[in-house]
């Protein structure tokens, strides 16, 4: 790996997680006996290469100062926005870069994420320095619906991928890139399609099938049993 890279996370937590049905943010939730979010920021804190974590939490967040993470002398926090973009680029902003940082943004959700995923990641995009990004390529049938609830057509699954994260870009290039489509009033999904509007190369690194998302209240269960297959083969 290229050793001149800095590489600092980010990591947006400053939604409410309403799709989780419960009166508590999804990334507090109890998952292995830990909130979600210690399992998240501890597999990124402790990784070699990242040298600092940046948590966007909610203006009104009450549960991350009780977090064991909370103290750990790599983690600084900065008040998130609106959206999940808009986030990220508060944490982007509150960093002095060099050219050499490169922002790894990871989504709070996912505490399944190994250090053998960031491995990839992090060595695909210093050999390459190029933007890359974890994903897993389409395997089911996909299906276009109509707003009626009617299938318009089956959708060639041929060369598509879900985005996952982390997602690594030169730190520079992706704050800007991020202020611009704000400026613009464009809609970014993820910090790969904020570097695709600027025409930046983003290339895909395949990644486990166990860096899952919770989103649902039935991937509580899901996360938990890779978590403990994960432990058990450490």
């Amino acid at each position: 790996m290229n050793s001149l890279l800095s590489i600092v996370a980010i990591v947006p937590a400053a939604g409410l997680g309403t799709r989780m049905k419960s009166v508590m943010p999804k990334q507090y939730l109890p998952l292995h006996g830990r909130p979600l979010l210690s399992h998240t920021l501890s597999r990124l804190l402790s990784h070699p290469r990242v040298e600092q974590v940046i948590v966007a939490l909610h203006p009104e967040d009450q549960h991350f100062s009780t977090l064991e993470e909370a103290s750990h002398p790599k983690v600084k926090t900065v008040i998130g926005g609106a959206s999940r973009s808009e986030s990220v680029l508060q944490g982007l902003k509150s960093y002095s870069d060099s050219p050499h940082t490169w922002a790894l943004v990871h989504d709070a959700a996912r505490p399944c994420i190994t250090h053998q995923d960031l491995d990839q990641l992090i060595e695909h995009a210093c050999t390459t320095q190029q933007g890359s990004i974890l994903a897993m390529p389409v395997r089911d049938t996909m299906k276009r619906v109509q707003a009626d609830g009617c299938v318009a057509s089956t959708v060639d699954r041929e060369g598509l991928w879900h985005a996952l994260t982390p997602q690594l870009f030169s730190w520079s290039l992706l704050r800007d890139a991020i202020a611009q489509a704000h400026a613009e009033q464009r809609e970014i999904t993820d910090e790969a399609s904020a570097m695709e509007s600027m025409q930046h190369s983003v290339q895909i690194v395949s990644s486990r099938f166990d860096n899952i998302k919770v989103t649902h209240p039935d991937d509580v269960l899901l996360a938990e049993l890779f978590l403990k297959e994960q432990e058990q083969n450490l």
